[in-house]
């Protein structure tokens, strides 16, 4: 279902790292953000929690966005949806055109491979250095309370399911710490205004609508990014 993993970043030591929420085609609203923030693309980092894609007007740009160096990105269930569409073995059970994905008909053919291919590379996690000690990043949920089974790869195919599709944590108000990491962050669940349960962040505070703001959460201060 994944290519790879688990994705490491070293600590940056230049400038800072920021964690976006679901951008769901929204890249003009995520350009203001970062403007709002003062981000220097020559010394911070940005860091997406995936579903960048789908919904909004401007999810064709996705390839544009991920060419930039100091822009990385999980893979969310939107990525799924699409880069199995576009290459042809649609995910069974969900219509993508439905959820959303009606932008992917109007690329051309060779569009439609370009994004199927980068999105199907992208990581399941990212696990992130910070000076007070590392940060996961995982789409939807974790099935665990340690880190340690992702760091050994030892994932099974429900394990990855629940990374992309689950919101258990969420719903039960399950406030367990995630051992090995001084914080875990996901996307996929609405929410108005971030959400901590143990040392787990909820972000996505985009909307199903794509009206609300998008969420910018410094990573070494786990506070909203300001100027």
């Amino acid at each position: 279902m994944v290519t790879k993993t688990l994705q490491h970043h070293a600590l940056n030591t230049r400038g800072r790292d920021i964690a976006v929420g679901d951008i769901h085609g929204r890249f003009s609203a995520l350009a203001s953000a970062l403007l709002s923030i003062r981000f220097d693309t020559t010394r911070d980092r940005l860091f997406s929690v995936g579903d960048m894609v789908d919904r909004g007007p401007e999810s064709a740009e996705v390839l544009q966005w991920l060419a930039h160096p100091w822009f990385h990105a999980v893979g969310g269930n939107h990525e799924l949806l699409t880069w199995r569409r576009a290459l042809g073995n649609p995910f069974p059970g969900v219509d993508h055109q439905v959820h959303g994905g009606r932008w992917l008909d109007a690329c051309s053919a060779e569009q439609q491979l370009e994004i199927g291919q980068r999105l199907q590379a992208l990581p399941l996690a990212f696990e992130i250095d910070t000076p007070d000690g590392p940060v996961g990043m995982v789409h939807a949920d974790y099935p665990y309370d340690d880190w340690a089974p992702m760091r050994a790869g030892r994932l099974s195919d429900d394990d990855v399911h629940c990374c992309l599709w689950s919101r258990a944590r969420f719903d039960t108000k399950y406030a367990g710490r995630v051992r090995g990491l001084r914080a875990l962050i996901h996307g996929h669940t609405p929410v108005q205004k971030t959400v901590t349960l143990g040392n787990v962040f909820f972000i996505d505070t985009s909307g199903l609508n794509g009206q609300g703001s998008l969420s910018l959460l410094n990573l070494h201060t786990l506070k909203a990014a300001r100027r």
